[in-house]
């Protein structure tokens, strides 16, 4: 007779997520993660399939639980004025807060980008699809916020910030003062 799962899920998963965002794949023991979830390792297997079942599902998890709502305004239809004003003004805020995870650990897609596990391509292909999801949303708050810009210019000025805000998550954890002043010079790109 099969054991009935005693453990909430998502609280696994957003304990994995904490451990993986903070040590990276690689990092990341199995140990490590019985002692975040406080579940055994035979609960993780019976329930993810592997660490990385239960690493997809913590990216999943980043997705939409950090990522897709900071992005929904951006998203709306229409996109208000100051969407992007505000995205980016959250986002520095939130790196100004030296206890988030965003500040300490930047982000979980961007430190997977430069593990050994982004070599597979399903790993490839959600970090592709997170960049083109940001990169869609920022263009949207840029086309709302300066509407009389040339497709080109609109363009060019989405393609600044994203790589701005890729520098500042990638940056985040070793130099907090630059990945700040890279979300003002953002800011400073997108005027109200």
């Amino acid at each position: 007779m099969a054991r009935t799962q005693t453990f909430d899920r998502d609280t696994v998963v957003r304990a994995a997520r904490t451990v993986f965002w903070e040590h990276g794949y690689d990092g990341t023991s199995i140990p490590d993660l019985e002692d975040a979830t406080g579940i055994r390792r035979s609960s993780l297997y019976n329930t993810f399939g592997s660490k990385r079942g239960l690493f997809d599902a913590a990216v999943q998890s980043y997705l939409d639980e950090v990522i897709r709502p900071r992005l929904r305004p951006l998203q709306d239809d229409p996109v208000a004025p100051n969407a992007l004003t505000g995205y980016l003004t959250g986002l520095r805020d939130a790196f100004e807060n030296l206890d988030s995870m965003s500040a300490t650990n930047g982000c979980l897609l961007v430190n997977t980008a430069r593990e050994s596990i982004a070599r597979d391509p399903a790993v490839v292909r959600v970090v592709a699809d997170y960049r083109a999801e940001l990169a869609s949303a920022i263009g949207r708050g840029v086309r709302a916020q300066r509407p009389a810009s040339s497709p080109a210019q609109t363009d060019d000025l989405r393609e600044n910030i994203v790589a701005l805000v890729i520098a500042a998550f990638a940056l985040a954890r070793v130099d907090g003062a630059q990945a700040r002043h890279n979300l003002t010079l953002a800011i400073r790109l997108a005027p109200d």
